[in-house]
C-alpha cells in the first residue's frame, strides 16, 4: 500500500573549489567531504530532524554545476568583481525533512556558515512525498 507524508525541502547552493567539482564530475562524490565549504554545510544539513527517511538518517541529495551572476553596486563578492560577469563551481546539496519540524536554528547556522554575500539558501513549501505503507 502506497502511503504519502507531509515534508519540506531545503536547498542550499554553495560553491566549491574547481577540484572538488572536478573530482565530483570524475566520479569521486566523496570530495564533497573534503572541501571545507561544502564540508561545514554538509554537516549542518546533516543534523536531525534534516534528511529523516526513517530507516535512513542524514539524507541529502547532491547535484553539480556552475552559477552565474554579475555582482552590482554595494555587492562583496567572495568570487568575481563587480560589475563582471563570473561563474562559480557550485553544488546544490538538499535535505528533505518533515513538514511540521522546527528547523528555524539550523536555517540559522546554514546561513552563518555560508560564504556569499547573498548566500542562496531554499525552503520549499510542504508537499507530498510517497512512501511504502
Amino acid at each position: 500500500m502506497t502511503a504519502m507524508r507531509a515534508v519540506r525541502d531545503i536547498r542550499v547552493y554553495c560553491p566549491v573549489a574547481p577540484a572538488t567539482l572536478a573530482a565530483l564530475i570524475a566520479g569521486d562524490p566523496g570530495a564533497i567531504e573534503r572541501d571545507d565549504t561544502a564540508a561545514t554545510l554538509l554537516a549542518i544539513l546533516r543534523t536531525p530532524p534534516l534528511g529523516d527517511f526513517g530507516r535512513y538518517r542524514e539524507v541529502v541529495e547532491l547535484a553539480i554545476g556552475y552559477e552565474g551572476f554579475r555582482p552590482g553596486e554595494g555587492a562583496a563578492p567572495t568570487l568575481g568583481a563587480v560589475g563582471e560577469a563570473s561563474w562559480s563551481p557550485t553544488v546544490i546539496l538538499t535535505a528533505i525533512y518533515d513538514a511540521e519540524a522546527d528547523v528555524g536554528s539550523l536555517a540559522d547556522e546554514l546561513l552563518a556558515a555560508h560564504p556569499w554575500d547573498v548566500p542562496v539558501i531554499a525552503v520549499s513549501e510542504p508537499y507530498r512525498l510517497l512512501v511504502r505503507g
